[in-house]
């Protein structure tokens, strides 16, 4: 009955799909909370302190993690309400996050998307064509060991990162360049090119210095640096309004996918935190691992093989 206590909230009504998208994945608490303890992954070890963490141990990790995602605001919020309604009395939320990125349309043409620092953010992220990126992304086949329910699935690193942007915005333009490594205006590394141009982290300029600086955020993030170390990263923008001393509370809501956080996020991020150029602008607010399983078949529930194991 449309007035009955399981109606439908009626918020998206006139809305289509809207690529809405729902993802699950598992905490290391679940499965001690399941009696699944030993189907736990190595890979949801807890992740090392790094010097810009100021962790706020009330949002992060969770035995559950569920990531809503659409192009309109009403699609995804009715999605929520939904799923809240049928997890009452099982489970409750720990932490939400609300995250945006560029609509659909707002560019004559599909662009790479910028952060709130202004900058083009995802550049250098592996794509599918690349040989090895199931092999960098997804996990592989593993039978008789205890991460083998997660064959075809992947590990999710989340971070909440807030951004200085006060202190950013009074750096000039040439000087924010030089701290990623890339020009602002279209993303292309300060060796030269364009945006998917190879960077050149050799070249010198007239004066002799490295024309990509050896702590620009871009040379110490790439895989050439770490050893091949690479992640696929999905982030979303998020800003949460004005903090009590004025300054926005806004930043990136980080999220990286691979095979193993341990081969992946973990070797960057210690790269990065001796001597990254764009650390004093960033502090890590929250952190979570989750283990995201892959794809259900038909006839199939995401997760069946772990909670049927």
């Amino acid at each position: 009955a449309a007035d009955g206590p399981g109606h439908d909230t009626g918020i998206a009504l006139d809305a289509g799909p809207s690529s809405l998208t729902v993802t699950f994945g598992f905490g290391r608490t679940f499965f001690g909370r399941t009696g699944l303890a030993d189907r736990l992954p190595a890979a949801l070890d807890p992740l090392p302190a790094f010097s810009a963490d100021a962790l706020d141990a009330k949002r992060s990790n969770g035995d559950l993690w569920v990531q809503i995602g659409a192009d309109d605001a009403l699609v995804a919020f009715h999605a929520l309400r939904a799923l809240q309604k049928e997890a009452a009395g099982t489970a409750r939320v720990r932490w939400q996050m609300n995250g945006f990125n560029r609509s659909p349309g707002a560019t004559a043409r599909p662009m790479t998307a910028r952060n709130l620092m202004g900058q083009i953010d995802g550049t250098g992220n592996p794509k599918p064509s690349d040989e090895d990126f199931d092999r960098r992304v997804f996990v592989p086949a593993s039978p008789g060991k205890p991460q083998e329910w997660m064959e075809g699935g992947s590990y999710a690193v989340v971070r909440r990162i807030r951004m200085l942007l006060d202190d950013w915005e009074k750096l000039p333009v040439e000087r924010q360049e030089r701290v990623i490594g890339r020009r602002k205006a279209d993303g292309a590394p300060l060796s030269g090119g364009t945006e998917t141009t190879g960077m050149d982290l050799d070249k010198a300029g007239p004066d002799g210095r490295l024309v990509i600086p050896d702590n620009a955020h871009a040379r110490i993030s790439s895989p050439e640096e770490n050893g091949g170390a690479a992640m696929l990263r999905r982030p979303f923008s998020y800003h949460d309004g004005i903090a009590e001393d004025g300054t926005p509370d806004a930043g990136l809501l980080f999220i990286c996918w691979q095979a193993d956080p341990f081969r992946g996020f973990v070797p960057v991020q210690r790269k990065l935190d001796r001597g990254d150029a764009l650390s004093p602008f960033l502090r890590h607010e929250a952190s979570g691992v989750f283990a995201v399983p892959g794809g259900a078949a038909e006839g199939e529930y995401v997760g069946q093989r772990l909670l049927e194991a």
